[in-house]
């Protein structure tokens, strides 16, 4: 075939969207179009939140109600995605489908594996303990906090005056007012 994949963005109810991604791979399979339709993903990225001390890994939705196709667009292939039930239509002008950029599929890390980011209910202001390290048992202010290298600067108090340590998130509980 000359023509070659490309991939398309598709809106999708809200909450909708493994339930569109699964249609289209079945229809897929059923109709053994792999050679239209190649891939189907929905771009998820892997994030710890701490929530009452604890660590948790949860995958999230980077694009809440889309869907990425990657195909060769046909009038069979768009009828496929088009008519599939929770899909809304293709993303672009009169939802005639426009294929995102390559600079756009690298930005989404669709090819690629999720992101890991750091969530924490803790907030600059907030009072934590601290638990590990050379600052052990020691509570303290919040002044900052870095989620990109997933650490808090922290203001103790030591040898009688108030000194900044940076500490890892995970080494962090919040202590309730």
């Amino acid at each position: 075939m000359a023509d070659s994949a490309k991939w398309y963005a598709i809106h999708t109810y809200s909450g909708y969207e493994k339930k569109v991604a699964d249609s289209i791979v079945k229809v897929v399979e059923n109709q053994k179009l792999q050679d239209l339709i190649e891939e189907v993903n929905i771009p998820m990225e892997t994030v710890t939140e701490i929530r009452d001390n604890k660590t948790v890994e949860v995958e999230r939705k980077l694009f809440p109600s889309y869907v990425l196709v990657k195909m060769v667009l046909t009038d069979e292939s768009w009828y496929i995605v088009r008519n599939t039930t929770g899909c809304t239509g293709f993303v672009g002008p009169g939802s005639r489908p426009v294929p995102l950029t390559d600079k756009e599929v690298a930005a989404l890390g669709v090819e690629s594996s999720g992101r890991a980011v750091v969530e924490t209910n803790i907030k600059a202001g907030d009072q934590v303990s601290i638990k590990g390290g050379s600052v052990d048992g020691m509570t303290g202010t919040v002044k900052s906090i870095d989620l990109e290298a997933q650490t808090a600067l922290i203001a103790v108090s030591m040898f009688g005056r108030e000194t900044p340590v940076t500490i890892a998130l995970t080494q962090l509980s919040k202590l309730e007012n």
